[in-house]
């Protein structure tokens, strides 16, 4: 028991002070973006720059005001998202095909530098997200049935700047106990994880599962990590993997075109049910989609290697 216990320790010990750096790092990239993204919606700069791809989004059926949606997405999290689309007046169907788009494409200051981190290009990931968001975006308006109702709207409360910025000091203030303490949870679940053998269990558990979308088995539990809390949250254990070696460049780097693709399956569907929109759309369109994105960046890196093999040194007797 007391050897089960100092384990235990031991891995609380090694976890506590990567975590903390980890989240000091994450936090000193999140809270200046989300000022900055504060201050562009108090002052109505996001609807100015989403004026200019609102042609875009009527071509693929979807109105005008989508663009804002999505440039909102991609500056700032989900629950913003959320609470702007409750505030159009948006059918059921194209409000799934926004959120289809958001869920890949949102939180991109943030998320891209933490693909980066990992061993992924990131202008290469911001690209695969956008052209990603407009092919599910295409896709789903063929495949979509038609949906009757409306979105419920809710009336937006304009609030002063001092109001402003006293939300988001309150709000950032959460959000700096929730990464510590989520980040901090994680890192110790992993390396007691990996102390006791669980790790091992797991990769073969999900070998299946990980071969299908193109992943090494060795992957399992970071894929379940950014499938879970997602990308942000689950940044501390996928750089740790990365700084350790414990993953080669080329298993990382489709691991992150799979999480750029499909990544937070848990928390931020149901967010969306609770608007009432289908999960399993929004759930499997993005598996679907990642898998896909996976094999054709396993094959380019296949091509690559017949075209420039790797050169083989032989010994040479003097």
């Amino acid at each position: 028991m007391a050897s089960y216990s100092a384990r235990v320790m031991g891995c609380v010990r090694k976890a506590l002070p990567v975590a903390i750096k980890t989240s000091i790092w994450f936090l000193k990239i999140m809270l200046p973006v989300s000022l900055f993204v504060t201050l562009l919606s108090y002052f109505n700069i996001l609807p100015y720059i989403s004026s200019f791809a609102s042609p875009l989004f009527t071509l693929i059926g979807l109105p005008g005001d989508a663009a804002l949606v999505f440039v909102t997405s991609i500056f700032t999290n989900i629950y913003t998202v959320i609470a702007l689309l409750s505030t159009l007046d948006f059918s059921v169907r194209e409000s799934l095909i926004m959120a289809t788009m958001c869920l890949i494409s949102h939180n991109f200051v943030v998320e891209t530098i933490v693909l980066q981190k990992t061993g992924s290009s990131a202008v290469g990931m911001v690209i695969l997200r956008v052209v990603g968001s407009f092919v599910a975006a295409i896709g789903l308006n063929l495949l979509l049935p038609e949906m009757s109702g409306k979105m419920m709207a809710e009336i937006s409360v304009a609030l002063g700047l001092g109001e402003t910025m006293l939300h988001w000091l309150e709000s950032s203030l959460l959000l700096c106990v929730k990464i510590v303490l989520v980040i901090s949870g994680l890192m110790i679940l992993q390396r007691l994880l990996e102390e006791f053998g669980v790790l091992k269990i797991l990769s073969t558990m999900l070998s299946p599962l990980m071969r299908l979308f193109g992943l090494k088995p060795d992957v399992a539990f970071l894929w379940l990590v950014g499938n879970t809390v997602g990308l942000a949250y689950g940044s501390a254990i996928m750089m740790d993997y990365a700084k350790t070696g414990k993953l080669v460049h080329q298993e990382a780097d489709l691991l992150n075109y799979h999480l750029a693709i499909s990544h937070s399956q848990l928390e931020d569907p149901l967010l969306f049910a609770v608007m009432g929109l289908p999960v399993m759309w929004l759930i499997f369109p993005r598996v679907v989609l990642a898998m896909i994105v996976v094999w054709i960046r396993r094959g380019i890196y296949g091509l690559q290697a017949r075209v420039h093999p790797p050169i083989k040194v032989e010994n040479i007797s003097l």
